[in-house]
């Protein structure tokens, strides 16, 4: 009966914390759409504004080749240059979206 209890609690307290979420929101810019297309197939957008502290134009692409290399990801070279160009401008370290 406790364990029941226990998972009725936890159930209400992750349904609760979830309704609260709000959609993460990108900056506007050239590019924005092309992101929200491909990378939130696997992942929360809230990655760029996460790691926007510390990756600069470089950072952002070592990890959108990881994306595709390792994980698999279905972009091509023109939307990967697209991905990282507008996530260096909009949260590339120091960037005006990765200080809001």
């Amino acid at each position: 009966m406790r364990r029941i209890f226990s998972g009725a609690l936890l159930l209400c307290f992750l349904v609760g914390a979830q309704a609260q979420e709000k959609p993460v929101q990108l900056a506007e810019g050239a590019g924005r759409e092309t992101v929200e297309t491909f990378c939130s197939v696997c992942h929360s957008l809230d990655y760029m504004q996460i790691n926007a502290w510390f990756l600069d134009h470089q950072g952002w692409q070592n990890e959108v080749t990881k994306m595709i290399k390792v994980f698999g990801a279905p972009i091509s070279a023109d939307d990967a240059r697209v991905i990282v160009d507008y996530l260096a401008q909009h949260y590339g370290s120091g960037g005006r979206a990765s200080q809001e």
